[in-house]
């Protein structure tokens, strides 16, 4: 693992580092927020997974998360959506390939060699952040758009893992959306069963979530139809699974969305990761 740079930042440390990745096959690169408190005891960790494009640089200098983080005493991740670099397939349309690992572990070629986005989150990347965080061991998760689909199933899927779920502008019906059944298809393979296991809707209705769950949903998203933010509500109301789902009004799918309910959410997680560290 190589630092590739540090920055004062709310009393802490902004950091960014790379490494060669067993699980993907090539170099990675994430963000690790340390909150001044994490020079002299353990804190709780909130992993905050991007959507779309992103790397780990957008949600860094866009979200707006590290003041409310320092305020809480909160350590955060910031991971890339996909694998990167050469012999790394990838495809000319945004929504697949580089920038789009979905948080899946592919099963199809060419994908299969360095998609593995889920094994990466869960396995390989929490280890190295152990590492690096001198964590409680309470974990958070959340993300934006593709990376709430990532935090909701990952979550759902990995109840000893974390303590806390939230997500901002979820797609949290991915088999049946066109985000979602692209690049389930591609990645998975043509056999819809077994797209199950990483669609939130479907998980929350045979898994449910050992806690509440925090979802905001711009009312004025332009990609609502995509997101299927009523598929999880009636989900929701199926199960009975506690659970807030605000759609905030005039806002849209940007990271002015986001940075606007970071704090809430920091607050919301803080709550639920309460330290137990020295």
């Amino acid at each position: 693992m190589e630092p590739v740079s540090s920055n004062r930042c709310f009393g802490g440390e902004q950091n960014v580092y790379t490494h060669a990745s067993e699980v993907c096959g090539t170099d990675m690169t994430f963000a690790v927020f340390l909150p001044e408190e994490a020079k002299k005891k353990s804190v709780p960790v909130l992993w905050y997974l991007s959507g779309l494009t992103c790397t780990h640089e957008n949600a860094m200098t866009k979200g707006g998360f590290q003041q409310a983080a320092a305020e809480h005493g909160i350590a955060l991740v910031f991971p890339d959506t996909s694998p990167r670099g050469e012999g790394v397939a990838d495809d000319d349309a945004y929504d697949l390939g580089m920038g789009a690992g979905f948080y899946v572990n592919a099963t199809q070629d060419p994908w299969k060699p360095h998609f593995r986005m889920y094994d990466y989150i869960v396995q390989e990347l929490r280890g190295i952040v152990q590492g690096i965080v001198p964590s409680n061991g309470l974990h958070g998760i959340t993300g934006h758009s593709m990376g709430g689909h990532g935090a909701l199933t990952i979550a759902m899927k990995n109840p000893d893992l974390f303590t806390s779920l939230s997500a901002f502008a979820p797609i949290v019906n991915p088999s049946q959306s066109d985000w979602g059944r692209k690049q389930f298809s591609a990645y998975l393979g043509d056999d819809e069963s077994t797209w199950a296991d990483y669609d939130a809707t479907i998980l929350l209705k045979e898994r449910g979530w050992k806690g509440d769950i925090l979802i905001d949903q711009g009312a004025s998203d332009q990609f609502l139809d995509l997101l299927k933010p009523e598929s999880f509500a009636e989900a929701v109301a199926a199960r009975r699974q506690p659970a807030v789902i605000r759609m905030q009004e005039g806002y849209d799918h940007s990271y002015f969305f986001v940075s606007t309910f970071a704090a809430d959410h920091v607050a919301w997680h803080a709550e639920r990761l309460q330290s137990t560290g020295n």
